[in-house]
């Protein structure tokens, strides 16, 4: 067994006897804490030589000698001579320095840890001098910490705090970005929407403050004004916050206002892309918004406002999907508008609502049938809205 401990080595004085791949491999988290390091080896690999070239390290160029230890704090030698790794060993512990003995782990007295560092977390894995497994730990327990499955989160406030935009994706947990999931395992509070990856608020820990703003179509409980506000008021307690947002902050998700009213007031914004609906909703009711012989491009607009002025921007063919986002209630005028626009009346439409929720539903028509249909289905927001023929390549299309 051996005790765990970590070491700040700013400004002491490390030796590294050795100038081989292994002690190139140990140099750089030695410089990165500050240690002033000094090599002595008679040769040396590219890259100590490059470092000692940039005034990183002190390279010795000779055989070891008993007195390169005097004054360091720490010894590492990995000189690939066994004899040589006896008497640094022996001479370290002499001196009562802890040495770090290659090549031999059960007579060194110190180990290097296999270590993962994620957001100011780090992770050093000892096995007892079984390197590979260390290495296979490591990398298992970093990838959990880049998934957000292990709890990241601050207890000890580091002053200010800062607002995550985070795109959470199409209701569908499994669709959030794994940098989503781990900022929401950091997180102090979370302000949500009614469109995000509900699932995962369930996740948070117990004491994480869930702030619900989300919206209904004509009903904004929460104005975005009130919204902005929250994110940085929170962040100036010194929380650390996450916006869960439905689909992407920046498709038609007002992240643009809400990082701009963050930054205005001095609070630390990131934006975490996300799935937009506009695409993967389309693609759960199986309708590529793009495919080779059939359409070759696509536009995404809002649907809740008149798209008359719209019109002439985008193209009039079939072959170029078009999809509405919260265009349910005025879906009659924009079918209208868009044969008025030069669209065939036939022109395929799809309506996917709740699209990769359980109760996931698609409605299939043409221009100038879809609203009747929308009407006499009952079809609400959230939801949808696919023109053009790619609609025709859906297992949910009548001759499928």
């Amino acid at each position: 067994m051996t005790y765990p401990l970590g070491l700040q080595l700013r400004d002491r004085r490390v030796v590294v006897v050795g100038g081989g791949p292994v002690a190139a491999r140990r140099i750089p988290a030695l410089l990165d804490d500050g240690a002033l390091v000094t090599v002595v080896a008679p040769f040396a690999c590219e890259d100590i030589v490059d470092l000692s070239a940039a005034g990183r390290l002190e390279w010795l160029q000779r055989e070891y000698v008993r007195s390169d230890i005097d004054g360091s704090w720490l010894v590492l030698s990995h000189s690939g001579s066994p004899a040589v790794e006896d008497q640094v060993a022996a001479d370290a512990d002499a001196a009562r320095i802890w040495c770090v003995k290659g090549g031999d782990h059960s007579a060194s007295r110190a180990w290097v840890p296999a270590v993962a560092s994620v957001d100011g977390v780090s992770v050093a894995v000892n096995t007892d001098g079984d390197p590979k497994r260390a290495m296979a730990l490591r990398d298992g327990v970093a990838a959990a910490l880049e998934a957000g499955d292990l709890p990241l989160r601050r207890h000890r406030s580091a002053g200010t705090g800062s607002v995550a935009l985070v795109g959470g994706g199409p209701a569908d947990a499994g669709l959030i970005t794994a940098r989503g999931r781990r900022l929401l395992a950091m997180a102090d509070v979370v302000v949500a929407d009614r469109l995000g990856p509900r699932s995962v608020l369930s996740e948070l820990g117990q004491d994480v403050q869930v702030i619900e703003v989300g919206k209904l179509p004509g009903h904004h409980p929460v104005p975005q004004d009130e919204i902005n506000r929250i994110l940085v008021e929170q962040a100036l307690l010194g929380n650390q916050v996450v916006r869960l947002k439905g689909g992407d902050p920046y498709v038609l998700g007002r992240g643009g206002e809400e990082e701009s009213y963050c930054r205005d007031h001095g609070v630390p914004v990131e934006v975490v892309p996300g799935v937009t609906s506009a695409i993967s909703v389309p693609a759960a009711a199986g309708i590529p918004v793009t495919h080779r012989g059939v359409a070759k491009g696509f536009s995404v607009i809002t649907g809740h406002e008149d798209i008359t002025q719209q019109i002439g921007l985008i193209p009039a063919g079939s072959d170029h999907t078009l999809i509405l986002l919260m265009g349910v209630s005025l879906l009659g005028t924009s079918a209208e508008s868009l044969v008025s626009g030069g669209r065939r009346p036939s022109t395929a439409v799809a309506i996917i609502e709740n699209g990769w929720m359980p109760s996931q539903r698609v409605t299939i028509g043409t221009l100038d049938t879809i609203a009747q249909l929308a009407r006499e289905r009952g079809v609400k927001s959230p939801a949808v809205i696919v023109v053009g023929d790619v609609v025709e390549l859906s297992p949910h299309y009548p001759t499928h």
